[in-house]
């Protein structure tokens, strides 16, 4: 079968697709994902083909103001739709689709005739369990976290409308807006399958049989990779460090986080590495470390403890190692995530990005280091991911597929 997956966004939102294609591509099948050209290296290094959609969401990295931050989004998707539509051009006859693409790939299902599947990295759909993952905000009550859910819905069809219109215009298909299609597939039990561990996050009891969490999928990692040899000598030259990056958050803001984390790592006592990331952390001396990109599975095994960002994968590769984490969550499903890394005693409270200093950092830092009940927390999350197969789960969803 020719798969076709699509995905956009940063990095976080791509790479989990790259494992989940090879796992695919190993069952025998031809599998392409579709994403922007900054992630080419990652699909093609995965064994996958790659296919170009044009937009960059890095784009609008510059607007602030909520108006601009809706038309410069709306924008992206309008491109996103198009390059979409030269993707499928060399055909597919499975598309599965993430939360991003999804609203622009239905679309193209009913034009080609091709089945689809999402694949999504969050969980969208309205639950009384918890609001809105995309707010950041607290539990708002039962009632008012579903009620909260369908307006995020509503809010995203207004998002892609323009792009609706005008896919649907190039495809020559009769007008549906954006709401009506999504109301559509979900009358429709369209099937989605979400990449995260229910360690994190059980199935809410109040979703629709469709919808089902799989467990993580993992971004390929080549079988003979290997960390450096200097990352060797450092993890090696004493007590295990600690790691401290922002992935594609935080951009420029790298002198003022290089600064907090070797003054809240030597306040702490402990030794650290940096990852560069797209804020460029960087630090010099015995007891800190900078290195750019590293395969996570090879190296948070390794580690005393992980701050990050609280991406939905580096939340769950930190768990999956067994390591406890200090989550600094910036924007978007970060502090979602933060927050369930807490609730299942495997991380501090979160400490949110704008109020971070050396000080608490510290201090958060000494307590999951120290104190046990972290680490045990984790190991525990970490034996209940080993038990769930995404990758394994979605071949089957393709399997049933192929056979109705």
């Amino acid at each position: 079968m020719r798969i076709l997956i699509a995905a956009a966004g940063s990095r976080g939102d791509v790479a989990p697709y790259t494992g989940l294609g090879a796992g695919l591509r190993r069952a025998g099948h031809d599998v392409a994902l579709a994403t922007t050209d900054t992630f080419a290296p990652l699909v093609r290094g995965a064994g996958l083909e790659f296919r170009h959609l044009p937009a960059d969401p890095r784009a609008g990295g510059g607007v602030t103001g909520k108006r601009e931050l809706m038309r410069s989004a709306a924008a992206f998707v309008t491109e996103l739709g198009q390059g979409f539509a030269d993707a499928m051009a060399d055909g597919a006859d499975l598309l599965m689709l993430s939360a991003t693409t999804a609203p622009l790939g239905w679309h193209l299902a009913e034009a080609t005739g091709a089945p689809s599947l999402g694949v999504y990295l969050q969980p969208t759909a309205p639950t009384r369990d918890f609001p809105p993952v995309v707010t950041g905000s607290r539990s708002l009550g039962r009632p008012a976290n579903r009620l909260a859910g369908r307006f995020a819905l509503r809010m995203v069809d207004r998002l892609y409308e323009q792009a609706v219109v005008e896919l649907r215009q190039r495809l020559d298909l009769p007008p549906v807006s954006a709401s009506a299609m999504r109301r559509r597939q979900e009358q429709a039990n369209w099937p989605v399958l979400h990449g995260f561990s229910t360690a994190l996050v059980p199935r809410p009891s109040d979703w629709r049989s469709g919808l089902k969490a799989v467990g993580t999928w993992w971004p390929h990692v080549d079988a003979a990779e290997r960390l450096s040899a200097g990352l060797e000598d450092f993890l090696q030259a004493g007590p295990r460090p600690v790691f401290i990056g922002f992935g594609s958050m935080a951009a420029g803001e790298g002198e003022r986080l290089s600064e907090i984390a070797v003054r809240a790592l030597r306040r702490a006592g402990l030794r650290g590495i940096l990852q560069a990331g797209s804020a460029g952390l960087a630090a010099d001396g015995d007891d800190v470390l900078t290195i750019g990109e590293v395969p996570h599975a090879l190296l948070f095994p390794r580690l005393a403890a992980v701050v990050h960002h609280a991406g939905a994968g580096t939340s769950a590769a930190a768990l999956r190692a067994g390591v406890p984490a200090v989550t600094v969550p910036v924007t978007a499903d970060q502090p979602f995530w933060a927050r369930r890394l807490a609730a299942v005693g495997a991380a501090a409270d979160p400490v949110p990005f704008r109020s971070l200093t050396a000080e608490r950092l510290a201090d958060a830092l000494g307590h999951v280091v120290k104190q046990q009940a972290y680490a045990r927390a984790a190991a525990t999350a970490a034996r209940h991911m080993a038990t769930e197969d995404g990758a394994g789960q979605a071949l089957k969803a393709v399997q049933q597929l192929a056979r109705s």
